[in-house]
């Protein structure tokens, strides 16, 4: 049930799994009133941890959820979770919501903030994903107006996603009002005419870590890029495409809706810009960045 989740963390205390237990009033369980993060560790380090932890804080602060751990707290929580036998690269889920109240939609004026983490095996992107893309489809924007927060109300990710796996695809990339967000989990890039372009930043889609990763190797690098606006009509007509995660890293799309994406398989662009993700990638594991 738990797979390889050794214990977890909660409120202070390393537990079993089928130990860790919460009250049915925490606002997080009511509401999905709480903020999470998912951060990759290869060869147990964390990968891009400050940033995570900074992006975690800041939607902490926009939400009103008092930031229940410190800097150093959170690192001793890491340490401990990644401290497990074997060479396995694993992931850590942190997790804060606002705590138990009774049930009211207002804010509550007091409450302990829960704190649940845990780490867990992170499975490889699998070989043939990589040699021979995946297909994706295209739905309507549905979510709300602040994606750029990373709250734990997924309902309509979850159900775009299943929509996606429904029809046969590996992620689903939400269109509004004619322009590409983002997927249902992932950041888009698509290439036009031998240049990567992703959509810029704003309330209508995550900043991901790893998107983020990716535009600063681009420009490190000098893979011509830009960040704007991409409508559905020049996705569907781009040479290349990928998408981004933490746990996808850098996955090519070479279907979208049906329809091969250039010559249908994963580009020259895509080759180079996931060479640079794994060469930073070793580094990490290396111990020689973070």
């Amino acid at each position: 049930m738990f797979q390889h989740v050794q214990r977890v963390y909660l409120n202070g205390e390393f537990t079993a799994p089928a130990e860790a237990t919460v009250s049915a009033f925490d606002r997080g369980f009511i509401f999905g009133d709480g903020i999470y993060e998912v951060i990759p560790a290869y060869g147990g380090r964390p990968f891009r941890w400050h940033e995570h932890l900074q992006r975690l804080n800041r939607n902490l602060a926009v939400m009103g959820i008092p930031r229940p751990l410190d800097t150093a707290c959170w690192e001793e929580v890491a340490a401990a979770l990644l401290d497990v036998p074997g060479p396995a690269d694993l992931y850590l889920y942190l997790q804060v919501t606002r705590g138990v109240a009774p049930r009211d939609h207002l804010f509550p004026a007091r409450t302990e903030p829960t704190v649940f983490a845990y780490s867990n095996l992170l499975s490889p992107v699998p070989a043939d994903q990589l040699e021979q893309g995946v297909a994706v489809i295209t739905l309507p924007e549905i979510r709300w107006q602040r994606c750029d927060l990373k709250t734990t109300s997924l309902i309509a990710n979850v159900w775009l996603r299943q929509q996606a796996d429904d029809a046969g695809a590996a992620e689903a990339i939400l269109v509004r009002d004619g322009e590409v967000t983002e997927g249902s989990a992932t950041n888009v890039f698509a290439v036009m005419d031998g240049e990567v372009i992703t959509p810029p930043l704003s309330n209508a889609l995550l900043p991901g870590i790893t998107r983020n990763l990716v535009v600063e190797l681009m420009q490190r690098f000098g893979v011509s890029h830009r960040e704007q606006a991409l409508s559905r009509e020049q996705l569907l007509s781009a040479r290349e495409c990928w998408i981004t995660s933490s746990t996808k890293e850098v996955l090519p799309v070479t279907r979208i809706d049906g329809e091969p994406v250039g010559e249908g398989r994963p580009g020259p662009l895509f080759r180079r810009v996931y060479d640079l993700f794994q060469r930073y990638k070793q580094e990490c594991r290396a111990g020689k960045t973070a």
